[in-house]
């Protein structure tokens, strides 16, 4: 498949507000591509709004959503999805993708739950992101999130996952870390787990940090170093599918953003290596 496939190229990271003082000469940083969540910049104006605005006329952009909540029983907000659709477009923005979860019925929570694993849902998310590309025009990808329970759980994680990319017909965010999670939280082969992941459906990459709150309980948080099973993952993951835009998540306990450019120098690395072996940007194994 030819890298025109994906939206974005390279290395990425997330955007966050704390950072934006030390951007001044980013022509000088290894990222490729930023991540932002819409919900934090829609209707921002001022010094904020400017230097985002700035920023999407120099950089690539794509939106990860954090409130669409696909999964919830409260109808979709479509009133916030022509919102977003103007923000997509106005910022060029080059993907929008939202988590395989919910997290809202009459208000809004502060944790992604798991949707069930069963027929139903199936249909039900399937008819929602459906809805939501209807109205963006445009097609969106779906990520795999962690979770901790699987409450009327009916087909297995991977079942679920690809029968809703299927029968969506929508892209997947694939998130290395919640596939690393789930392994240790749920007792599966993390590397199986990816081999049966639909390759032409992916856009692009997560990679990121989490805590072990003991050897068979890690919490998904975003808020450390990335550790050496889930690169060894990623190397899988390129392996595998050849290799893919990748960006590094991290949204609290930030460091100094050259630290955190040290880690977006890790996925360059491992994307030059896996493509001096594939010679694709995306050589599926």
């Amino acid at each position: 498949m030819s890298s025109q496939h994906y939206p974005v190229h390279g290395a990425g990271l997330g955007l966050r507000r704390a950072m934006l003082s030390s951007l001044a000469d980013q022509t000088a940083q290894p990222v490729d591509f930023w991540e932002v969540a819409p919900e934090n910049w829609i209707n921002v104006g001022g010094r904020y709004g400017k230097t985002f605005r700035e920023l999407t006329e120099k950089f690539p952009f794509i939106c990860h959503g954090l409130s669409l909540s696909i999964g919830g029983p409260a109808p979709l907000d479509e009133a916030f999805l022509q919102r977003l659709k103007r923000f997509l477009r106005e910022h060029r923005i080059r993907s929008y993708s939202e988590h395989l979860s919910y997290c809202s019925d009459d208000g809004h929570l502060y944790d992604l739950l798991p949707i069930p694993f069963t027929g139903e849902a199936v249909r039900y998310v399937t008819d929602r992101i459906r809805r939501v590309q209807d109205i963006l025009e445009q097609r969106i990808a779906i990520e795999n999130v962690s979770y901790y329970a699987a409450p009327g759980k009916a087909m297995e994680e991977i079942d679920f996952l690809t029968a809703v990319l299927q029968e969506a017909d929508c892209d997947l965010l694939l998130d290395v870390n919640n596939i690393y999670v789930n392994s240790i939280n749920h007792r599966y082969d993390a590397e199986t787990f990816l081999q049966q992941l639909p390759a032409a459906r992916i856009r692009y990459v997560h990679v990121a940090g989490h805590y072990r709150e003991a050897e068979d309980l890690i919490v998904d948080t975003h808020g450390a170093d990335v550790i050496d099973p889930v690169w060894q993952l990623l190397e899988k993951t390129y392996q595998h599918f050849g290799v893919i835009p990748t960006l590094l998540e991290r949204d609290f306990n930030l460091p100094p953003l050259a630290e955190l450019l040290q880690e977006v120098e890790i996925i360059h690395a491992l994307q030059s290596k896996w493509q001096d072996q594939t010679g694709e940007h995306a050589q599926h194994g």
